[in-house]
């Protein structure tokens, strides 16, 4: 289940993945972004995310509300709620009253971040421009490995993500746009996973 939403919801995660490295050191407005992340602020924001596929034209659209640090997201979407703090992954599905919690490994997982964008320091290109008061970064790889051959994150004056759009090697299309983001200091609880004492919990780590 962590691994189809994840499919889903992989622009947001590498939104995570971009701030973490240290790709973007020719890139100030970037880097202003990633300090919020090593600061250990939280970015909290509405998401709308539409995956187009290139070849049926098929639009599949997903929307909620991502948490996330440096380290660890929460997201409200699709009707569950998942929580990865890195080591554990956590998806309550109220439907179902049921709750799976999983040893969260970014390597047996096709759209982690750390995959996803496996070698993105020497395959990718990076180029950064000013668009009115917005500032919109450009990655482009010409690796044939690479899940996504191009990459534009846009993000405003304040440095928070307005938008990121991705093609993958198939040009499929990936659209994500934030909105009423904004960065926190992270609380107590805040990546843990709610849910009420009677669900049924399937703990996959046994």
């Amino acid at each position: 289940m962590i691994k189809s939403l994840s499919r889903r919801l992989s622009l947001l995660f590498l939104l995570l993945v971009l701030c973490s490295g240290s790709l973007f050191a020719q890139t100030p407005q970037f880097n202003q972004l990633k300090e919020k992340f090593d600061e250990g602020q939280v970015f909290r924001a509405m998401f709308n995310q539409t995956f187009t596929d290139s070849y049926t034209g098929e639009v599949t659209q997903s929307e909620g509300q991502i948490w996330l640090d440096k380290v660890r997201y929460k997201l409200e979407a699709d009707g569950q709620v998942v929580v990865v703090d890195g080591e554990t992954s956590k998806v309550y599905d109220p439907s179902r009253n049921r709750v799976i919690i999983d040893t969260y490994n970014a390597d047996e997982d096709d759209f982690a971040p750390s995959r996803m964008l496996s070698g993105i320091d020497t395959t990718y290109t990076v180029s950064e421009e000013k668009m009115g008061s917005q500032t919109k970064i450009n990655l482009v790889s010409n690796d044939d490995f690479a899940v996504f051959i191009r990459v534009e994150i846009m993000i405003d004056a304040e440095f928070r993500p307005v938008e990121i759009k991705a093609w993958d090697i198939s040009d499929n299309e990936i659209v994500t746009t934030f909105t009423n983001g904004t960065f926190l200091t992270p609380e107590n609880g805040l990546f843990q996973l709610e849910y009420p004492g009677d669900a049924e919990v399937v703990d996959m780590r046994y």
